[in-house]
């Protein structure tokens, strides 16, 4: 039996709000979306606002406008028939990937909210993943935040766990980042909100003792700033070595 594959060295993922589609030219245009996520390179990509709000709720991105302009896959989150996520979360993987598991999650809210959550395998290390949108009410972010901190600690015991989003949270320290803080690390890519000219640090990357980060950033680029009111966030780690020793 031949030897395992060794385990990739690094792993880029990245967050990105797209606002149904629609840039700050008032177009909306999925297949710039995912011209965008081509310009990031990202492995795993978690999104919000990814299904429009009423009616149907039908995805943003059509499967087979992903499959045609990406090298992405979804997770199949199976919530709806014409959605792709939860609430507007949803979670995107490279090819290669393997989803071994998914789930939704229900969390306190004023507005409609809820959070993603896949279990993929990259090589021989399990990653668990959770993708979230979080309230406009700060009290209620607080809230969320607790909850989702509380899973995201469970989840690690499994294995190297990261969390990212739009959290909607201006404070630089307080707020939800205290309750995230208690478990995890926080990156700061910088200003990603809004796209034109971005103040707002409002899109974040959380993860365990398990991840090493060796960067994070913002995704500035000329069709970044159009297609969306944010632009991505990326973080880029380094994995664990979980690969088999080398036979004698």
């Amino acid at each position: 039996m031949p030897d395992a594959a060794p385990l990739p060295a690094n792993l880029k993922v990245a967050s990105y709000n797209i606002h149904k589609g629609i840039g700050t030219d008032r177009k909306r245009d999925p297949a710039r979306i995912l011209n965008v996520l081509n310009e990031v390179g990202a492995d795993v990509v978690c999104l919000q606002e990814a299904d429009l709000r009423f009616g149907t709720r039908a995805s943003v991105l059509p499967r087979f406008l992903i499959e045609g302009h990406s090298d992405y896959v979804p997770v199949p989150l199976d919530v709806q028939t014409d959605s792709m996520g939860w609430h507007g979360n949803a979670i995107l993987v490279r090819r290669g990937i393997a989803v071994e598991s998914h789930d939704i999650i229900h969390i306190p809210c004023l507005e409609p909210r809820g959070v993603v959550t896949a279990r993929l395998r990259v090589g021989e290390a399990a990653l668990t993943v959770f993708g979230m949108h979080l309230d406009l009410s700060g009290l209620w972010r607080v809230r969320q935040a607790r909850t989702i901190a509380a899973l995201g600690e469970a989840a690690r015991a499994q294995g190297p766990t990261v969390l990212m989003g739009d959290l909607n949270e201006w404070r630089a320290v307080s707020g939800c980042f205290r309750e995230f803080s208690k478990h995890f690390a926080l990156l700061d890519p910088g200003p990603s909100f809004p796209s034109r000219r971005p103040l707002g640090r409002l899109d974040r990357i959380m993860h365990c003792e398990g991840l090493t980060a060796k960067d994070c950033g913002v995704h500035r680029s000329a069709l970044a700033t159009t297609a969306s009111d944010h632009l991505p966030v990326w973080a880029k780690f380094g994995l664990p070595n979980t690969a088999r020793p080398p036979r004698a």
